[in-house]
């Protein structure tokens, strides 16, 4: 899936596709704040099968009763290919072991110290999620970005003026503020860029 069909999934340009995808999607995540994963995995295994067995007797009923030699109903499926190319698990891999690496040597960095001012904001920010974590399990976040994910780019394209105005204004008063707080405290002046 390429990144114009993530937009295009987000932005309800297709509202069946992104409908289905968004339900199945917070579906399955409130099925797994209320059920463990090896049950939710296997009520929806147990649905699958009962549609699928349910549609293969049909089928074979009707080829019965018929008399017409259609063969079986999955046969398409069946044929298909399924196997995950190597070369597309190495990129895969390779692009997730960058990333792993980033991260390690960016949190060595904050938690060594390399720069007091990006310690102590990530030390802030720690705190702030402590409070976060405190009201929240981790799941009620996933579906709470899942639900944000699919309504805030809709209402961002209807109400895009008004959000950019208040956006705006926020943003001069949250730089003069740390400008202040900057000025205030030794050893916090505002990087050179």
């Amino acid at each position: 899936m390429d990144s114009k069909q993530v937009v295009d999934l987000l932005y309800w340009r297709d509202t069946q596709r992104s409908g289905v995808v968004f339900g199945a999607s917070l579906f399955l995540l409130l099925s797994l704040s209320v059920c463990s994963i090896v049950s939710v995995c296997a009520y929806v295994a147990l649905a699958l099968l009962s549609v699928t067995i349910t549609f293969r007797i049909y089928k074979g009923i009707l080829q019965a009763v018929q008399k017409s030699e259609e063969g079986h109903p999955f046969k398409m499926y069946l044929e298909q290919e399924v196997s995950v190319p190597g070369d597309v698990v190495h990129k895969y891999s390779e692009g997730a072991l960058r990333h792993v690496n980033t991260g390690i040597k960016e949190l060595r960095r904050l938690f060594l110290v390399e720069d007091l001012v990006d310690s102590l904001k990530f030390a802030i920010l720690m705190w702030i999620l402590t409070y976060i974590g405190a009201l929240f399990n981790g799941l009620t976040l996933i579906i709470m970005a899942l639900v944000g994910l699919f309504s805030w780019p809709i209402i961002y394209e209807k109400h895009q003026a008004q959000i950019d105005h208040y956006y705006g204004m926020v943003c001069s008063q949250v730089k003069d503020v740390v400008g202040k707080i900057q000025a205030k405290v030794p050893g916090m002046k505002a990087k050179a860029e």
